[in-house]
């Protein structure tokens, strides 16, 4: 997976991009990145990519030109059919809210591009000629794109196949079934008077599976009561959920 990462900002990547999970998955050759200072496809002596809105107001606004050159300038690079061209992952306020399906499809992808913008906003030609997504990671707002395409790709990584120790653990992750995941313990069995559950050192494992079924929805409905209602429920998970209330 090819990765490259527009921002006027390229030094906030160097910690990210090279430590954790992300790190070894660059390491093991998973994925690659460029991480490119789109200022240096503004084409004027001065390196400016933005300029004042027409028709007036507050801040500024970045201009086409240094954007379109530089993502460009990327696929050509890569020399990409236009068939095969990235998906161009704009991150704004006014985008599309992220979640696990969206990480997901992501995913899969060969190449993104992610552009980070700042200032007031990003001129309305980058948006409808340029960009293939809008995405948004919340409603409330950053000083620039660079956090939330941080975010994105550490998602994004951890879904790449060889990138976790435990491939088990993108399966079971919270989201990545549509509820949340169940409470985990380990050793000690007793500390300060407070014990692991007896079912989980029972060695059953149906009825560990059950449990934490159980207590995986149990978390749903009490905390994210609305992914249930996105989720298929199966006749066990309907049981479940009888339990559950019942035991309230």
């Amino acid at each position: 997976m090819k990765i490259d990462i527009l921002t006027l900002f390229p030094e906030m990547f160097t910690g990210v991009l090279g430590s954790s999970i992300i790190g070894k998955a660059v390491q093991k050759e998973l994925v690659s990145f460029r991480v490119v200072n789109f200022r240096d496809y503004a084409g004027n002596k001065h390196g400016q990519v933005d300029d004042t809105p027409y028709g007036g107001g507050g801040g500024m606004v970045l201009k086409p030109e240094p954007i379109f050159h530089a993502v460009e300038s990327l696929t050509e690079a890569n020399g990409e059919a236009a068939a095969a061209k990235p998906r161009v992952v704009l991150l704004c306020p006014q985008g599309k809210r992220y979640d696990q399906r969206l990480a997901e499809e992501l995913a899969k992808e060969e190449h993104l591009i992610f552009i980070c913008g700042h200032y007031e906003g990003y001129d309305e030609r980058i948006r409808t000629h340029l960009v293939t997504d809008e995405v948004s990671i919340g409603d409330y707002v950053l000083t620039g794109g660079e956090l939330p395409a941080m975010v994105i790709i550490d998602s994004l990584v951890r879904l790449q196949k060889g990138a976790l120790g435990n491939e088990q653990s993108a399966v079971t992750d919270s989201y990545s079934t549509g509820l949340l995941e169940y409470p985990h313990y380990t050793r000690p069995a007793s500390f300060r008077d407070l014990s692991v559950p007896d079912i989980l050192l029972s060695g059953h494992h149906e009825n560990i599976e059950r449990w934490r079924l159980k207590e995986s929805l149990r978390r749903t409905l009490e905390r994210r009561p609305d992914l249930l209602e996105r989720q298929e429920l199966t006749k066990e998970m309907k049981k479940l959920i009888e339990e559950i209330q019942q035991e309230l």
